[in-house]
């Protein structure tokens, strides 16, 4: 059978059925989101005159849920617009609606008698194509099909999603021992390339891959801070970036999971294991405590921490007191910080003889031993838990992925020495002459299978530049920028400048991109896999240049700037931008004119240059004011002073899109660019989309001039801005930025509607551009900015 999924239900509107619902009405499916029927009316419900025959009251709590997406944070949501595909029902009057959809996701409370009652209904009613999951984060999933018919059980299996299921990548997929092989085929590969996901199979064991380590991971870190004295505080601030895990690092990570969750988790697996392990997962009396005193960490205002007035207080495990938080400061930790590469730094701190060492090795070796010794239990390979680690609990390095950093012949020894037992899996990789998990294999990351190396299977949408250049090399590179044949004809040109701040070094590089790309090449894809795509100029070097007072130079670069983006809109084949993560200032010029932006889920664009007393200057201006006329329905007489005026809120304002579809909202998108939702496929989509418009018979845009609002647009930006000063919203210098991004925007002084070139705007801009840098009340915000990383208003 050829499955697809075009409706889905969700069965339970909590806190995560609502937000997989969000996360499916995001990505474009309609979707049903069901849940019980109160019990009783309340008093206002009374006061209206409802009762529990009225559909107000009886679809409640998934109405309810879905009003608190808009308001929730982060959001669950990528746009508002995305509400309209999520409609509220209950399990009373709805459940016959199931035969209308796809795929049927049951999120309601973790009791296995509640899940078959609800699965008995569904089995009813369920059309013999769709498919049923549970978001289970621990109970059997054979348990939970067990009795239901065999349509039922074939189309059955486990989808356990992370939350926020909108951003946490991880998706673990858990069949039962019926489920149809064609059934998980198709859910993983609809997991990984509609749903965005990070999907690794797991088995049917107590709390799966994730939870079952990190759980682990976490109490052994807990028992060994009540074993040997170190503070809440002390733990964090070893357990967290110094070491490749999320800035929550052990105990914010527990405060923002919440106590009473956490202990849910270990209780399933405490119940289901015996012996030592069975041990590690008996929580300390004293967390217990702190969730029968209603202390479950962020939900309830604290935790482990709790904030008083600018200070956070830490707990004290022994008398549940909160005092001075406190960090370990040791020589080790200093060294740390000059030593580059994560897996060196590692190496360090865990072999450190100090605090510091006692305590990384005291809580890695056993988590080591332990994803070890359920090699082969909880998945087939070591490349799944060491993937669910990194997507669900945000750590750089799986747990294999350490122990290899940790050099694992040396690390062996020392458990050995220390009377601890290896487990076989290890034993039998070390006696057949193999020293590390991870290898190369003709050019590609491999793993040890428990034979030998094996090849990391990737999905053919994932292109890794890191590996690609490696194995490929590069056409041209220099210190900010590197092009690249990614094969069928289109190049890829790659920031990698610092924090891809864009500079000369770039500027040439584009043009040499874009020539290259004219005279041997189909397209040009530009993209990189940096942490983010590009957060804008180099702010550095252009204060230094303005404090210099070179004038000349600044102008020379920021032409320069401007005609390499006039070079990406006139190229004679496709240039398609692919941002990502911030792209903000320069990032988003790079990708205004581009023929095509492919975007990710995750992308924050904006024009954020008043926030360092400047305005934008590389053509941003012009190019946001002709996308928002390009997004424009044909035939429709064109109100320009309203384009001016949103150009000038969303620039003035340093408005950034919370999402890739809000910078469709923004205008910095237009109705033909795409979203990528797996950030992990954007290169490959991007480079797709080259390709179809070069088999198009794609053209450059014909060059056109442009109509401006001239001399009375600019004075209503203006007056606008003056209505903000007088109210004391914005200062002098902030009045002053705008009438310069006014005077930009409006065309300059020429009549309302006049049609004037592209160079006429662009010269207009970098004049506002160069006054404002030369300005010292903007120096200052960019110093600022420099020293702080966050806006100064003066």
């Amino acid at each position: 059978m050829t499955y697809s999924i075009k409706k889905a239900a969700v069965l339970g509107s909590g806190v995560m059925g609502s937000g997989i619902a969000a996360h499916l009405a995001n990505i474009g499916i309609p979707t049903l989101l069901l849940d019980i029927v109160p019990k009783e009316v309340t008093a206002e419900e009374q006061a209206q005159g409802l009762t529990l025959e009225d559909k107000a009251v009886r679809n409640k709590f998934a109405t309810t849920a879905i009003q608190k997406l808009t308001k929730q944070k982060p959001a669950p949501l990528t746009s508002k617009k995305s509400l309209a595909l999520l409609t509220a029902g209950n399990f009373e009057d709805d459940l016959d609606k199931l035969q209308e959809v796809d795929w049927i996701i049951e999120v309601v409370v973790e009791n296995l008698a509640i899940k078959q009652s609800l699965y008995e209904k569904i089995d009813k009613v369920r059309a013999p194509h769709t498919i049923v999951s549970s978001n289970t984060s621990g109970i059997s999933i054979d348990a939970m099909a067990d009795g239901r018919s065999e349509g039922f059980q074939k189309h059955f299996l486990g989808t356990h999603f992370f939350n926020p299921p909108r951003y946490l990548k991880l998706l673990e997929i858990i069949p039962a021992k019926t489920t149809n092989a064609e059934v998980l085929t198709f859910m993983k590969a609809f997991g990984e390339d509609v749903l965005g996901k990070g999907v690794v199979l797991a088995k049917d064991t107590p709390n799966f891959i994730g939870n079952r380590i990190g759980t682990y991971g976490l109490l052994v870190t807990v028992q060994e801070m009540l074993k040997r004295g170190y503070s809440v505080g002390e733990v964090d601030s070893v357990t967290g970036p110094l070491i490749g895990r999320p800035k929550s690092a052990t105990f914010r990570t527990l405060d923002v999971v919440g106590l009473d969750t956490f202990l849910h988790v270990a209780k399933n697996v405490y119940d289901q294991t015996t012996g030592e392990e069975q041990a590690v997962f008996a929580v300390p009396q004293f967390i217990s405590d702190m969730v029968e005193k209603g202390w479950l960490g962020a939900k309830s205002g604290q935790g482990f921490f709790i904030k008083k007035g600018k200070d956070i207080l830490e707990i004290n495990p022994q008398t549940l007191e909160y005092g001075e938080m406190k960090k370990l400061k040791t020589a080790s930790m200093a060294q740390a910080t000059q030593v580059k590469g994560l897996a060196n730094r590692v190496k360090l701190l865990t072999y450190a003889d100090d605090r510091v060492g006692e305590l990384l090795w005291n809580i890695l070796a056993p988590t080591l031993r332990y994803a070890a010794q359920l090699h082969g239990e909880i998945a087939d390979d070591i490349v799944a838990i060491d993937n669910a680690m990194k997507w669900g609990f945000g750590w750089t390095q799986g747990p294999f992925e350490i122990w290899d950093a940790l050099g694992v012949a040396q690390s062996v020894e020392k458990m050995k020495a220390e009377g601890h037992e290896i487990p076989a899996f290890v034993e039998k990789m070390l006696a057949d002459g193999f020293e590390t998990f991870y290898s190369e294999l003709d050019g590609d990351v491999a793993y040890y299978n428990g034979e030998g190396y094996e090849k990391v299977p990737t999905n053919a949408k994932e292109i890794n530049l890191k590996r690609y250049k490696k194995k490929h090399g590069v056409i041209k590179s220099n210190t900010g920028a590197s092009l690249i044949d990614l094969g069928d004809g289109i190049a890829l040109l790659e920031f990698h400048s610092q924090a891809n701040a864009i500079g000369p070094d770039i500027i040439q590089m584009i043009n040499y991109a874009v020539d290259e790309v004219e005279k041997n090449y189909k397209g040009l894809v530009i993209g990189n896999q940096g942490k983010n795509f590009c957060v804008g100029a180099n702010l550095g070097m252009i204060l230094m240049e303005a404090q210099d007072d070179n004038v000349f130079e600044l102008d020379f670069i920021i032409k320069s700037f401007q005609d390499a983006m006039m070079r990406i809109k006139y190229a004679t084949k496709p240039v398609v931008a692919a941002p990502f993560g911030m792209t903000l200032g320069g990032g988003a010029e790079v990708c205004l004119p581009a023929a095509h932006i492919q975007a990710t889920m995750e992308t924050y664009m904006g024009l954020v240059e008043v926030g360092v007393g400047l305005i934008p200057g590389g053509g941003g201006n012009k190019g946001l004011y002709e996308k928002f006329l390009k997004g424009l329905p044909t035939g429709v007489e064109v109100d320009y002073q309203h384009i001016a005026n949103k150009v000038f809120e969303t620039v003035a304002m340093a408005k950034v899109s919370t999402s890739g579809e809000e910078a469709r909202d923004n205008n910095f998108l237009d109705f033909a660019d795409g979203v990528s939702v797996n950030p992990d496929h954007q290169i490959y989509d991007a480079k797709q989309v080259a390709l179809a418009l070069y088999e198009a018979g794609y053209t450059p845009p014909v060059r056109e001039k442009v109509i401006v609002t001239g001399a009375p647009g600019y004075a209503t930006l203006y007056m606008g801005a003056r209505g903000l000063h007088a109210s004391g919203f914005i200062s002098d210098h902030d009045l002053f930025i705008a009438k310069k991004l006014a005077y930009v925007i409006a065309g300059g002084e020429v009549p309302y509607g006049t049609a004037v070139d592209e160079q006429y705007l662009l010269n207009l801009e970098r004049e506002a551009f160069l006054q404002l840098v030369s300005h010292p009340l903007s120096q200052q915000r960019m110093q600022h900015m420099l020293m702080k990383g966050k806006p100064l208003r003066n």
